[in-house]
């Protein structure tokens, strides 16, 4: 019985995802590493094999980076390529790690990785300070709107652990983050490569008065981070079992994107405009008396409305943004360039439409954060604000309100591939 009730808090754990970024070589996937050895999350073959390799490879240390370059290239290079997610848990929390690439050729895969996530871990070379990818990282962290953005300030043992180094780096990534819409920035110093401050707190770094990285990723406050002021339903099934013991049962099965739903709320189905109120809120283990994001549930209504999947179910006095037009920010993810005018089907949260693009207003340099008004021409990896048409009319909020409702994915119709991300603006 002892086990059972232990896998059940295993999955009520609240569950963390987080991002790593940064230059190439400023120990992403050292950290990583670093991080699943001494919170004691790999296996001791799997510590054995790493170490094998790294004998072979003549390194003076065990590379824990081979934890997670998992591709072969990546090993081979000594860079990451794609997007590695990986898995660990402590007793107080679960994470899923995205471990993004640093080159500005993969800003996409960062962008996929950074799309889910609650926390941002940015690693800065305490050697080198604030570079170009620092810039870039963070102004991808805001225009995905991560809540709480970490810079780690890694190879503080390089610097003799100067704490002159890491405030000057500190003062620097205060004074450029200040243009940009992050709500949360922290700062630790670290060695990945000794594990100063990573899991164990460092001797070395008496200055420093904060927690470890690890001790702040178990702590930090991510409850709040999902929209429970805005109440959002996309209906994503209609259920009619059709049985016997429910008979005249009709359920409208979903993810709440955002709000608290409660049965007996006045409830207004979009885009038809009707109203009534929520008879019962159904999940797998029963009735519930609230439901709230991101659970996915069933509703049952006092009224017979015609509800399908793409219909959003929210308050009466609490509407989300109807439009055709649609603005964004979007970030191209195909070889293929964006065609002005071009015709592209649109997939925004249960609802599928067809769309144009009718206006690129301008590039965004990444690096520098400086808008290009004059070059149109948008290629893989490239961040631009457009203007959409859409055949039907969306039901949206900002991103910077409601991470899902303000985010669209375009997808080119004959090859079926997901050529662009957009958020909302």
């Amino acid at each position: 019985m002892s086990n059972t009730t232990g896998e059940k808090s295993y999955l009520d754990m609240e569950l963390l995802r987080f991002t790593t970024a940064g230059s190439v070589d400023d120990g992403k996937s050292t950290l990583i590493g670093r991080m699943l050895y001494d919170s004691k999350s790999i296996f001791e073959d799997q510590y054995e094999a790493i170490e094998e390799s790294s004998k072979r490879k003549g390194d003076e240390n065990v590379n824990l980076a081979l934890l997670t370059d998992g591709l072969r290239a990546e090993r081979e290079q000594g860079i990451t390529i794609d997007v590695a997610y990986r898995y660990f848990a402590t007793p107080k929390r679960k994470f899923i790690i995205a471990d993004t690439p640093g080159h500005i050729q993969y800003t996409r895969n960062m962008v996929t990785g950074a799309s889910t996530a609650n926390l941002a871990l940015i690693l800065i070379d305490a050697r080198h300070g604030v570079v170009e990818q620092t810039m870039r990282h963070t102004f991808i962290a805001s225009l995905l709107g991560i809540p709480h953005v970490v810079f780690c300030i890694n190879k503080m043992d390089l610097v003799d652990f100067d704490e002159a180094v890491f405030n000057k780096i500190k003062a620097d990534v205060e004074a450029f983050a200040s243009k940009l819409d992050v709500k949360d920035l922290r700062f630790i110093p670290i060695s990945a490569l000794k594990g100063d401050n990573v899991v164990n707190k460092s001797e070395n770094t008496d200055w420093y008065n904060g927690g470890t990285l690890l001790y702040l990723l178990e702590t930090i406050h991510i409850g709040s981070d999902h929209n429970h002021i805005d109440c959002r339903f996309p209906v994503q099934h209609v259920i009619r079992p059709q049985s016997d013991k429910y008979h005249d049962y009709r359920g409208y099965a979903g993810r709440i994107s955002g709000g608290v739903f409660k049965p007996g709320d006045g409830i207004t189905v979009l885009p038809s405009g009707f109203t009534s109120k929520i008879k019962s809120i159904d999940t797998f283990d029963g009735p519930i008396d609230e439901a709230f994001a991101p659970m996915s549930v069933t509703f049952t209504l006092e009224d017979e409305i015609d509800i399908s999947r793409g219909d959003m179910i929210v308050r009466d006095n609490n509407k989300p943004e109807v439009s055709q037009d649609v603005e964004l920010m979007l970030c191209w993810m195909n070889d293929k360039a964006l065609v002005s005018n071009g015709k592209y089907a649109l997939k925004h949260t249960t609802n599928d439409v067809r769309c144009m693009v009718k206006s690129v207003q301008y590039k965004v340099d990444v690096n520098s954060l400086h808008r290009i008004e004059d070059d149109k021409d948008i290629k893989m990896n490239d961040i631009a604000r457009v203007t959409l048409r859409t055949t039907k009319p969306l039901l949206f909020d900002r991103y910077s309100r409601n991470r899902v409702t303000g985010s669209i994915i375009l997808v080119d119709e004959a090859t079926n591939e997901t050529v662009a991300a957009g958020m909302i603006i």
